[in-house]
Protein backbone atom coordinates (compact mmCIF):
# COMPACT_ATOMS: atom_id res chain seq x y z
CA UNK A 1 0.00 0.00 0.00
CA UNK A 2 1.83 3.34 -0.70
CA UNK A 3 0.63 7.35 -0.25
CA UNK A 4 -1.47 7.39 -3.48
CA UNK A 5 -4.23 5.07 -1.94
CA UNK A 6 -7.15 5.37 0.09
CA UNK A 7 -6.78 5.53 3.89
CA UNK A 8 -9.88 3.73 4.30
CA UNK A 9 -8.16 0.30 4.96
CA UNK A 10 -5.51 1.87 7.87
CA UNK A 11 -8.34 3.71 9.35
CA UNK A 12 -10.15 0.16 10.47
CA UNK A 13 -7.23 -1.11 11.08
CA UNK A 14 -6.40 1.57 13.38
CA UNK A 15 -9.98 1.04 15.75
CA UNK A 16 -9.57 -2.43 15.75
CA UNK A 17 -6.00 -2.71 17.15
CA UNK A 18 -7.14 0.37 19.82
CA UNK A 19 -9.25 -2.15 21.67
CA UNK A 20 -5.90 -4.18 21.76
CA UNK A 21 -3.11 -3.41 24.35
CA UNK A 22 -0.94 -3.91 21.00
CA UNK A 23 0.96 -0.41 21.17
CA UNK A 24 2.74 -1.43 17.90
CA UNK A 25 3.01 0.86 14.37
CA UNK A 26 5.41 0.35 12.12
CA UNK A 27 3.13 -1.68 9.94
CA UNK A 28 1.84 1.56 9.12
CA UNK A 29 1.82 4.01 6.31
CA UNK A 30 4.18 6.70 7.06
CA UNK A 31 3.06 8.90 4.50
CA UNK A 32 -0.20 10.37 3.08
CA UNK A 33 -0.74 12.73 -0.29
CA UNK A 34 2.56 14.36 1.19
CA UNK A 35 2.17 14.62 4.65
CA UNK A 36 3.85 12.58 7.40
CA UNK A 37 1.81 10.02 9.42
CA UNK A 38 1.98 9.83 13.31
CA UNK A 39 0.54 7.16 14.53
CA UNK A 40 -0.02 6.29 18.69
CA UNK A 41 -1.74 3.96 20.79
CA UNK A 42 0.11 5.51 23.84
CA UNK A 43 3.29 4.98 25.18
CA UNK A 44 3.78 1.76 27.61
CA UNK A 45 0.24 1.01 28.34
CA UNK A 46 -2.54 1.73 25.70
CA UNK A 47 -3.89 5.72 25.57
CA UNK A 48 -7.57 6.04 26.36
CA UNK A 49 -7.73 8.43 23.43
CA UNK A 50 -4.98 7.24 20.60
CA UNK A 51 -4.76 9.71 17.32
CA UNK A 52 -3.49 9.84 13.89
CA UNK A 53 -1.87 12.48 12.60
CA UNK A 54 -0.78 13.95 9.38
CA UNK A 55 1.82 16.67 9.53
CA UNK A 56 3.73 19.35 6.96
CA UNK A 57 7.16 20.43 8.32
CA UNK A 58 8.02 22.60 10.23
CA UNK A 59 4.76 21.29 12.50
CA UNK A 60 4.69 18.39 14.54
CA UNK A 61 2.61 16.94 16.65
CA UNK A 62 4.30 18.76 20.11
CA UNK A 63 4.10 22.21 18.66
CA UNK A 64 1.91 22.90 15.69
CA UNK A 65 -1.21 22.37 14.03
CA UNK A 66 -2.46 19.34 12.03
CA UNK A 67 -5.10 17.48 10.56
CA UNK A 68 -5.65 14.36 13.51
CA UNK A 69 -7.79 11.51 13.97
CA UNK A 70 -8.72 11.16 17.53
CA UNK A 71 -10.55 7.93 18.96
CA UNK A 72 -12.47 8.59 21.92
CA UNK A 73 -13.03 4.91 22.96
CA UNK A 74 -14.86 5.67 25.99
CA UNK A 75 -17.77 6.94 23.50
CA UNK A 76 -17.17 4.66 20.88
CA UNK A 77 -16.40 8.28 18.70
CA UNK A 78 -13.95 8.82 16.03
CA UNK A 79 -13.31 12.51 15.67
CA UNK A 80 -11.52 13.69 12.40
CA UNK A 81 -10.19 17.15 13.87
CA UNK A 82 -8.35 20.80 13.18
CA UNK A 83 -5.50 19.49 15.59
CA UNK A 84 -3.90 22.00 18.04
CA UNK A 85 -0.67 20.65 19.92
CA UNK A 86 -1.07 20.95 23.47
CA UNK A 87 2.41 20.69 24.87
CA UNK A 88 3.84 23.91 22.63
CA UNK A 89 1.45 26.71 21.80
CA UNK A 90 1.43 26.78 18.00
CA UNK A 91 2.71 29.78 16.11
CA UNK A 92 -0.62 29.68 13.58
CA UNK A 93 -4.26 28.86 14.22
CA UNK A 94 -6.77 27.14 12.44
CA UNK A 95 -7.93 30.89 10.71
CA UNK A 96 -11.24 28.99 9.80
CA UNK A 97 -14.89 30.15 10.15
CA UNK A 98 -17.42 28.31 12.63
CA UNK A 99 -15.47 26.28 14.20
CA UNK A 100 -16.35 24.65 17.53
CA UNK A 101 -13.95 22.68 19.81
CA UNK A 102 -13.97 19.10 20.61
CA UNK A 103 -14.84 20.53 24.81
CA UNK A 104 -18.03 22.03 23.25
CA UNK A 105 -19.10 19.90 21.00
CA UNK A 106 -18.91 17.08 23.78
CA UNK A 107 -20.78 19.68 26.18
CA UNK A 108 -23.57 20.05 23.88
CA UNK A 109 -23.64 16.53 23.41
CA UNK A 110 -24.32 14.80 26.60
CA UNK A 111 -20.88 14.01 27.18
CA UNK A 112 -18.45 14.67 29.96
CA UNK A 113 -15.56 16.93 29.21
CA UNK A 114 -12.56 15.37 27.28
CA UNK A 115 -10.03 14.16 28.95
CA UNK A 116 -7.21 15.61 26.41
CA UNK A 117 -7.57 17.57 23.06
CA UNK A 118 -10.01 19.79 24.29
CA UNK A 119 -9.22 22.64 22.38
CA UNK A 120 -8.58 21.07 19.05
CA UNK A 121 -11.71 22.08 16.57
CA UNK A 122 -14.25 19.89 14.88
CA UNK A 123 -14.19 18.53 11.37
CA UNK A 124 -16.07 15.33 11.61
CA UNK A 125 -17.38 13.10 13.91
CA UNK A 126 -17.95 9.53 13.32
CA UNK A 127 -19.37 6.57 15.31
CA UNK A 128 -17.01 3.77 14.94
CA UNK A 129 -19.43 0.77 15.13
CA UNK A 130 -21.06 2.53 11.47
CA UNK A 131 -18.28 4.04 9.90
CA UNK A 132 -19.19 5.72 6.59
CA UNK A 133 -18.28 4.27 3.47
CA UNK A 134 -14.78 3.92 1.78
CA UNK A 135 -15.38 6.53 -0.96
CA UNK A 136 -16.83 9.61 1.87
CA UNK A 137 -13.86 8.64 4.73
CA UNK A 138 -11.20 9.15 1.90
CA UNK A 139 -12.61 12.71 0.95
CA UNK A 140 -13.43 14.04 4.51
CA UNK A 141 -9.75 13.35 4.96
CA UNK A 142 -8.62 14.08 1.47
CA UNK A 143 -10.23 17.79 1.90
CA UNK A 144 -9.13 18.58 5.59
CA UNK A 145 -5.56 17.97 4.13
CA UNK A 146 -6.22 20.15 1.63
CA UNK A 147 -7.37 22.99 3.77
CA UNK A 148 -4.09 22.44 6.03
CA UNK A 149 -1.91 22.51 2.69
CA UNK A 150 -3.61 26.07 1.93
CA UNK A 151 -3.42 26.96 5.65
CA UNK A 152 0.26 26.58 6.15
CA UNK A 153 1.17 27.82 2.27
CA UNK A 154 -1.06 30.68 3.06
CA UNK A 155 1.31 31.50 6.60
CA UNK A 156 4.72 30.85 4.74
CA UNK A 157 5.51 28.27 6.92
CA UNK A 158 5.13 25.17 5.23
CA UNK A 159 8.79 23.80 3.92
CA UNK A 160 10.32 26.88 3.33
CA UNK A 161 12.59 26.88 0.52
CA UNK A 162 15.79 28.03 -0.80
CA UNK A 163 18.81 28.02 -2.70
CA UNK A 164 20.14 25.43 -1.02
CA UNK A 165 16.95 22.72 -0.94
CA UNK A 166 16.67 20.30 -2.98
CA UNK A 167 13.53 19.67 -5.62
CA UNK A 168 10.89 17.67 -3.49
CA UNK A 169 7.68 17.22 -5.57
CA UNK A 170 5.69 17.35 -2.21
CA UNK A 171 6.11 21.36 -2.53
CA UNK A 172 4.91 21.50 -6.30
CA UNK A 173 1.89 19.26 -4.80
CA UNK A 174 1.25 21.49 -1.76
CA UNK A 175 0.97 24.58 -3.91
CA UNK A 176 -1.44 22.38 -6.60
CA UNK A 177 -4.00 22.34 -3.65
CA UNK A 178 -3.41 25.32 -2.73
CA UNK A 179 -4.49 26.85 -6.20
CA UNK A 180 -7.81 24.54 -6.61
CA UNK A 181 -5.86 21.98 -8.75
CA UNK A 182 -6.22 18.37 -7.56
CA UNK A 183 -3.54 15.98 -8.82
CA UNK A 184 -2.36 12.83 -7.30
CA UNK A 185 0.68 12.25 -5.48
CA UNK A 186 1.07 9.34 -7.88
CA UNK A 187 0.58 11.28 -11.46
CA UNK A 188 3.04 14.20 -10.20
CA UNK A 189 5.64 11.98 -9.46
CA UNK A 190 5.43 9.99 -13.31
CA UNK A 191 5.06 13.35 -14.64
CA UNK A 192 8.49 15.12 -13.11
CA UNK A 193 10.14 11.32 -13.39
CA UNK A 194 9.38 11.29 -17.08
CA UNK A 195 10.91 15.26 -17.65
CA UNK A 196 13.69 14.11 -15.43
CA UNK A 197 13.98 10.95 -17.86
CA UNK A 198 14.07 12.85 -21.34
CA UNK A 199 12.56 16.14 -22.12
CA UNK A 200 10.24 15.18 -24.15
CA UNK A 201 6.69 13.88 -22.81
CA UNK A 202 2.99 13.37 -24.52
CA UNK A 203 0.15 14.41 -22.37
CA UNK A 204 -2.73 11.97 -23.56
CA UNK A 205 -6.36 11.14 -22.49
CA UNK A 206 -9.66 12.64 -21.80
CA UNK A 207 -10.77 16.17 -22.59
CA UNK A 208 -10.69 18.52 -19.90
CA UNK A 209 -8.92 16.30 -17.62
CA UNK A 210 -6.20 18.29 -16.42
CA UNK A 211 -3.18 18.12 -19.33
CA UNK A 212 -2.60 21.30 -20.04
CA UNK A 213 -3.22 22.71 -16.81
CA UNK A 214 -0.89 20.35 -15.44
CA UNK A 215 1.92 21.47 -17.86
CA UNK A 216 1.15 24.63 -17.41
CA UNK A 217 0.97 24.99 -13.61
CA UNK A 218 4.54 22.92 -13.60
CA UNK A 219 5.98 25.83 -15.62
CA UNK A 220 4.70 28.48 -14.18
CA UNK A 221 5.37 26.88 -10.38
CA UNK A 222 9.36 26.44 -11.18
CA UNK A 223 10.37 29.57 -13.75
CA UNK A 224 11.24 32.68 -12.75
CA UNK A 225 9.35 34.67 -15.44
CA UNK A 226 7.13 34.00 -17.81
CA UNK A 227 9.92 34.24 -20.50
CA UNK A 228 10.92 30.78 -19.69
CA UNK A 229 7.56 29.13 -20.65
CA UNK A 230 5.66 29.18 -23.85
CA UNK A 231 1.98 27.72 -24.40
CA UNK A 232 1.78 27.00 -28.35
CA UNK A 233 -1.85 25.95 -29.62
CA UNK A 234 -0.88 23.44 -32.64
CA UNK A 235 -2.72 24.28 -35.97
CA UNK A 236 -4.61 21.94 -38.50
CA UNK A 237 -2.68 23.60 -41.25
CA UNK A 238 1.00 22.97 -40.03
CA UNK A 239 2.80 21.14 -42.44
CA UNK A 240 6.41 22.27 -42.04
CA UNK A 241 8.11 23.54 -39.50
CA UNK A 242 7.69 27.46 -39.75
CA UNK A 243 5.31 27.67 -37.26
CA UNK A 244 7.81 26.99 -34.63
CA UNK A 245 10.90 27.99 -36.52
CA UNK A 246 9.99 30.83 -38.78
CA UNK A 247 12.11 31.56 -42.05
CA UNK A 248 14.14 33.85 -44.03
CA UNK A 249 11.98 36.39 -45.76
CA UNK A 250 12.19 35.07 -49.50
CA UNK A 251 11.41 39.33 -50.44
CA UNK A 252 14.09 40.59 -48.57
CA UNK A 253 16.91 37.07 -47.63
CA UNK A 254 19.21 39.76 -44.76
CA UNK A 255 15.31 39.25 -42.70
CA UNK A 256 14.28 36.05 -40.40
CA UNK A 257 10.54 35.92 -40.02
CA UNK A 258 9.91 35.00 -36.29
CA UNK A 259 6.72 32.74 -35.38
CA UNK A 260 4.48 34.95 -33.31
CA UNK A 261 3.83 32.34 -30.61
CA UNK A 262 7.15 32.31 -29.39
CA UNK A 263 9.19 29.34 -29.51
CA UNK A 264 11.76 30.14 -31.24
CA UNK A 265 12.77 33.03 -28.79
CA UNK A 266 12.35 30.08 -26.06
CA UNK A 267 14.98 28.19 -28.16
CA UNK A 268 17.13 31.28 -27.80
CA UNK A 269 16.82 32.46 -24.69
CA UNK A 270 17.02 28.57 -22.99
CA UNK A 271 20.70 28.45 -25.06
CA UNK A 272 22.46 31.30 -23.41
CA UNK A 273 24.87 30.70 -21.08
CA UNK A 274 23.11 32.39 -18.23
CA UNK A 275 20.13 30.49 -18.46
CA UNK A 276 21.94 27.36 -18.54
CA UNK A 277 20.50 26.51 -15.01
CA UNK A 278 16.93 27.72 -15.31
CA UNK A 279 14.26 25.12 -17.14
CA UNK A 280 12.56 26.57 -20.25
CA UNK A 281 9.23 24.65 -21.27
CA UNK A 282 7.71 24.63 -24.84
CA UNK A 283 3.95 23.30 -24.19
CA UNK A 284 2.49 22.13 -27.78
CA UNK A 285 -1.10 22.35 -27.09
CA UNK A 286 -3.31 19.88 -28.65
CA UNK A 287 -0.18 18.58 -30.80
CA UNK A 288 -1.58 16.06 -33.13
CA UNK A 289 -4.09 18.21 -34.73
CA UNK A 290 -1.81 17.98 -37.77
CA UNK A 291 0.79 15.64 -38.57
CA UNK A 292 3.22 15.14 -36.42
CA UNK A 293 5.91 14.27 -38.26
CA UNK A 294 5.70 17.25 -41.06
CA UNK A 295 6.44 20.45 -38.53
CA UNK A 296 8.45 18.46 -35.72
CA UNK A 297 10.31 16.10 -37.43
CA UNK A 298 13.46 18.67 -36.61
CA UNK A 299 12.88 18.61 -33.14
CA UNK A 300 12.85 14.57 -33.14
CA UNK A 301 16.06 14.67 -34.84
CA UNK A 302 18.49 16.83 -33.24
CA UNK A 303 16.64 15.91 -29.57
CA UNK A 304 18.54 12.44 -29.94
CA UNK A 305 21.72 13.36 -32.36
CA UNK A 306 22.20 16.52 -30.24
CA UNK A 307 23.34 18.42 -33.74
CA UNK A 308 23.30 21.52 -34.11
CA UNK A 309 19.72 22.87 -35.55
CA UNK A 310 19.68 25.25 -38.33
CA UNK A 311 18.24 27.85 -38.95
CA UNK A 312 19.27 29.82 -42.04
CA UNK A 313 21.70 29.75 -44.10
CA UNK A 314 23.65 32.69 -44.08
CA UNK A 315 27.46 32.90 -41.78
CA UNK A 316 26.32 35.97 -39.31
CA UNK A 317 22.90 36.68 -37.43
CA UNK A 318 19.46 37.76 -39.09
CA UNK A 319 18.19 39.99 -36.40
CA UNK A 320 17.94 38.04 -33.28
CA UNK A 321 18.04 34.52 -35.02
CA UNK A 322 21.77 33.02 -35.57
CA UNK A 323 22.85 30.66 -38.50
CA UNK A 324 22.61 27.23 -36.31
CA UNK A 325 21.71 26.55 -32.37
CA UNK A 326 22.91 24.01 -29.87
CA UNK A 327 19.89 21.89 -28.64
CA UNK A 328 19.24 23.06 -25.24
CA UNK A 329 19.51 20.65 -22.40
CA UNK A 330 17.28 22.68 -19.99
CA UNK A 331 14.27 22.52 -22.82
CA UNK A 332 11.70 20.21 -22.36
CA UNK A 333 8.98 20.00 -24.29
CA UNK A 334 5.50 19.18 -23.33
CA UNK A 335 2.75 17.98 -25.79
CA UNK A 336 -1.38 17.52 -24.77
CA UNK A 337 -3.06 15.12 -26.84
CA UNK A 338 -6.83 14.91 -27.72
CA UNK A 339 -8.28 11.83 -30.00
CA UNK A 340 -10.95 12.17 -32.01
CA UNK A 341 -12.38 12.75 -36.15
CA UNK A 342 -10.32 16.08 -35.94
CA UNK A 343 -6.76 14.58 -34.77
CA UNK A 344 -3.73 12.26 -36.48
CA UNK A 345 -2.57 9.59 -34.51
CA UNK A 346 1.23 9.67 -33.60
CA UNK A 347 3.74 7.16 -35.74
CA UNK A 348 6.07 4.98 -33.54
CA UNK A 349 9.26 7.14 -34.39
CA UNK A 350 7.09 9.77 -31.76
CA UNK A 351 5.97 7.85 -29.43
CA UNK A 352 9.46 5.81 -28.88
CA UNK A 353 10.94 8.76 -28.03
CA UNK A 354 8.67 9.96 -25.56
CA UNK A 355 7.17 9.47 -22.27
CA UNK A 356 3.36 8.97 -22.72
CA UNK A 357 0.85 9.72 -19.66
CA UNK A 358 -2.73 8.89 -19.78
CA UNK A 359 -4.85 11.37 -18.23
CA UNK A 360 -8.60 9.45 -16.62
CA UNK A 361 -10.77 10.77 -14.11
CA UNK A 362 -12.68 7.95 -12.06
CA UNK A 363 -15.80 8.48 -9.87
CA UNK A 364 -14.03 9.24 -6.89
CA UNK A 365 -12.54 12.21 -8.70
CA UNK A 366 -15.12 13.75 -9.88
CA UNK A 367 -17.61 13.04 -7.12
CA UNK A 368 -14.92 14.76 -4.98
CA UNK A 369 -14.81 17.57 -7.66
CA UNK A 370 -18.53 18.07 -7.46
CA UNK A 371 -18.56 18.26 -3.79
CA UNK A 372 -16.79 21.31 -3.99
CA UNK A 373 -16.37 22.83 -7.42
CA UNK A 374 -12.99 25.30 -6.56
CA UNK A 375 -11.89 28.20 -9.33
CA UNK A 376 -8.31 27.64 -10.40
CA UNK A 377 -5.70 30.40 -9.21
CA UNK A 378 -2.46 30.36 -10.94
CA UNK A 379 -1.17 33.35 -9.11
CA UNK A 380 -0.67 30.58 -6.10
CA UNK A 381 1.86 29.14 -8.30
CA UNK A 382 3.80 32.06 -10.21
CA UNK A 383 7.38 31.22 -9.24
CA UNK A 384 7.01 29.69 -5.74
CA UNK A 385 9.38 27.04 -6.98
CA UNK A 386 11.82 29.37 -8.93
CA UNK A 387 14.50 28.61 -6.46
CA UNK A 388 14.66 24.89 -6.69
CA UNK A 389 15.02 25.18 -10.66
CA UNK A 390 18.49 24.73 -10.45
CA UNK A 391 18.57 21.54 -8.41
CA UNK A 392 15.68 20.35 -10.73
CA UNK A 393 18.06 20.69 -13.74
CA UNK A 394 20.88 18.71 -11.97
CA UNK A 395 18.66 16.17 -11.42
CA UNK A 396 17.49 15.85 -15.21
CA UNK A 397 20.77 16.12 -16.21
CA UNK A 398 22.28 13.22 -13.88
CA UNK A 399 23.68 9.95 -15.33
CA UNK A 400 24.99 8.63 -12.08
CA UNK A 401 22.37 6.56 -9.72
CA UNK A 402 22.97 4.33 -6.79
CA UNK A 403 23.02 0.48 -7.94
CA UNK A 404 19.60 -1.46 -7.59
CA UNK A 405 18.40 -4.28 -8.53
CA UNK A 406 16.44 -4.84 -11.67
CA UNK A 407 16.29 -8.37 -12.07
CA UNK A 408 12.45 -8.50 -12.15
CA UNK A 409 12.51 -5.37 -14.17
CA UNK A 410 14.67 -6.60 -16.98
CA UNK A 411 12.75 -9.94 -16.95
CA UNK A 412 9.57 -8.36 -17.39
CA UNK A 413 11.11 -6.33 -20.24
CA UNK A 414 12.12 -9.59 -22.10
CA UNK A 415 8.48 -11.11 -21.80
CA UNK A 416 7.05 -8.10 -22.72
CA UNK A 417 9.97 -7.25 -25.91
CA UNK A 418 8.87 -11.17 -27.04
CA UNK A 419 5.07 -10.38 -26.99
CA UNK A 420 4.89 -7.01 -28.66
CA UNK A 421 7.49 -8.50 -31.28
CA UNK A 422 4.58 -10.20 -32.29
CA UNK A 423 2.55 -7.16 -33.30
CA UNK A 424 5.60 -5.14 -35.18
CA UNK A 425 5.34 -2.96 -31.57
CA UNK A 426 9.05 -4.04 -29.99
CA UNK A 427 10.76 -1.73 -28.29
CA UNK A 428 15.02 -0.99 -28.76
CA UNK A 429 17.94 -0.60 -27.00
CA UNK A 430 17.24 3.51 -26.48
CA UNK A 431 13.90 2.46 -25.15
CA UNK A 432 15.77 -0.32 -22.69
CA UNK A 433 18.04 2.54 -21.53
CA UNK A 434 15.34 4.94 -20.92
CA UNK A 435 13.08 2.95 -19.10
CA UNK A 436 16.15 1.87 -16.97
CA UNK A 437 16.38 5.74 -16.68
CA UNK A 438 12.80 6.09 -15.58
CA UNK A 439 13.01 3.43 -12.90
CA UNK A 440 16.02 5.48 -11.61
CA UNK A 441 14.24 8.69 -11.40
CA UNK A 442 10.95 7.34 -10.33
CA UNK A 443 13.44 5.90 -7.31
CA UNK A 444 15.34 9.29 -6.90
CA UNK A 445 12.22 11.03 -6.22
CA UNK A 446 10.09 8.91 -3.91
CA UNK A 447 12.80 5.91 -2.58
CA UNK A 448 9.52 4.18 -0.83
CA UNK A 449 7.96 4.00 -4.03
CA UNK A 450 7.69 0.01 -4.56
CA UNK A 451 9.38 -2.00 -7.54
CA UNK A 452 5.99 -2.99 -9.37
CA UNK A 453 4.72 0.55 -8.95
CA UNK A 454 7.72 1.72 -11.58
CA UNK A 455 7.41 -1.22 -13.29
CA UNK A 456 3.98 -0.72 -13.94
CA UNK A 457 4.68 2.93 -14.57
CA UNK A 458 7.52 2.11 -17.55
CA UNK A 459 5.10 -0.48 -18.80
CA UNK A 460 1.93 1.81 -19.29
CA UNK A 461 4.23 4.48 -20.21
CA UNK A 462 7.16 3.07 -22.84
CA UNK A 463 5.74 -0.48 -23.88
CA UNK A 464 2.17 0.15 -24.21
CA UNK A 465 1.62 3.13 -26.23
CA UNK A 466 3.10 2.19 -29.77
CA UNK A 467 0.04 -1.04 -29.30
CA UNK A 468 -2.61 -0.70 -32.09
CA UNK A 469 -4.48 -3.02 -34.77
CA UNK A 470 -7.76 -5.55 -35.37
CA UNK A 471 -9.18 -7.83 -33.05
CA UNK A 472 -8.10 -10.70 -34.70
CA UNK A 473 -4.36 -9.37 -34.08
CA UNK A 474 -4.38 -7.97 -30.68
CA UNK A 475 -7.00 -10.16 -28.93
CA UNK A 476 -4.24 -12.97 -28.22
CA UNK A 477 -0.99 -10.53 -27.40
CA UNK A 478 -3.07 -8.54 -24.94
CA UNK A 479 -4.39 -11.58 -23.55
CA UNK A 480 -1.06 -12.73 -22.63
CA UNK A 481 0.72 -9.08 -21.60
CA UNK A 482 -2.60 -8.95 -18.74
CA UNK A 483 -1.19 -12.42 -17.98
CA UNK A 484 1.94 -10.71 -17.38
CA UNK A 485 0.85 -8.54 -14.87
CA UNK A 486 -1.26 -10.94 -12.49
CA UNK A 487 0.15 -13.30 -9.85
CA UNK A 488 -0.02 -16.73 -11.33
CA UNK A 489 -2.73 -18.83 -12.17
CA UNK A 490 -5.19 -15.93 -12.49
CA UNK A 491 -7.39 -16.45 -14.85
CA UNK A 492 -7.17 -13.49 -16.84
CA UNK A 493 -9.55 -14.16 -19.34
CA UNK A 494 -12.60 -14.81 -16.71
CA UNK A 495 -11.46 -12.15 -13.98
CA UNK A 496 -10.43 -9.30 -16.02
CA UNK A 497 -10.84 -9.40 -19.85
CA UNK A 498 -14.35 -10.75 -20.32
CA UNK A 499 -15.71 -9.21 -16.73
CA UNK A 500 -18.53 -7.06 -17.25
CA UNK A 501 -18.11 -6.00 -13.42
CA UNK A 502 -16.83 -2.66 -12.01
CA UNK A 503 -13.25 -3.78 -11.31
CA UNK A 504 -11.05 -2.14 -8.30
CA UNK A 505 -7.53 -2.98 -9.90
CA UNK A 506 -5.78 -1.51 -7.20
CA UNK A 507 -6.86 -3.46 -4.20
CA UNK A 508 -7.46 -6.51 -6.22
CA UNK A 509 -4.76 -8.91 -4.59
CA UNK A 510 -4.19 -11.14 -7.86
CA UNK A 511 -2.82 -7.73 -9.70
CA UNK A 512 0.73 -6.58 -10.04
CA UNK A 513 0.52 -4.20 -12.17
CA UNK A 514 -2.92 -2.16 -12.10
CA UNK A 515 -2.13 0.91 -14.68
CA UNK A 516 -1.46 -1.25 -17.44
CA UNK A 517 -3.85 -4.17 -16.55
CA UNK A 518 -6.86 -1.62 -16.54
CA UNK A 519 -5.09 -0.48 -20.06
CA UNK A 520 -5.19 -3.63 -21.38
CA UNK A 521 -8.08 -4.52 -20.14
CA UNK A 522 -9.89 -1.34 -22.11
CA UNK A 523 -8.08 -2.11 -25.12
CA UNK A 524 -9.07 -5.83 -25.30
CA UNK A 525 -12.79 -4.74 -24.28
CA UNK A 526 -12.72 -1.74 -27.40
CA UNK A 527 -10.99 -4.55 -29.54
CA UNK A 528 -13.70 -6.99 -29.44
CA UNK A 529 -16.48 -4.19 -29.12
CA UNK A 530 -15.29 -2.23 -32.23
CA UNK A 531 -13.23 -4.86 -33.92
CA UNK A 532 -9.92 -2.60 -33.55
CA UNK A 533 -8.10 -1.01 -30.87
CA UNK A 534 -4.91 1.34 -29.82
CA UNK A 535 -3.66 3.03 -26.83
CA UNK A 536 -4.98 6.00 -27.50
CA UNK A 537 -8.55 6.40 -26.96
CA UNK A 538 -11.25 9.11 -26.73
Amino acid sequence: MNDSENYHDELVNFINQAKTNNLKTKHYLKEYKGTKVKVSFGQGVSARIPWISFLIEPFTTSEGIYPVYLFYKSIDKLVLAYGISETKKPQINWDLPNLITIKKFFLQNGYNKPERYGDSFIYKVYDTHNLPNNEILNIDLDNIIGTYYRMTISNKLSMPISKSDSFKYIKFLADLQYSGLNFTPELIKRYISSLATKPFVLLSGLSGSGKTKLAQAFARWISENDEQYCIVPVGADWTNREPLLGYVNALNVDEYILPENGALNLLVEANKDENQKKPYFLILDEMNLSHVERYFADFLSVMESKDLLKLHSSNIDKGTVPPTINWPKNLFIIGTVNIDETTYMFSPKVLDRANVIEFRVNKDEIFKFLESPTEIDFSNLDSKGATMGEDFISLTSNKEFPEIDTTILNEKLVLFFEELKKTGAEFGYRTASEIHRLYNQLTTLDNKMPEEAKIDIAIMQKLLPKLHGSRRKLCPILETLASFCVIEKTDVLKDFLNNKEDIDYRTNKSVMYPLSLEKITRMYKGAVDNGFASYAEA
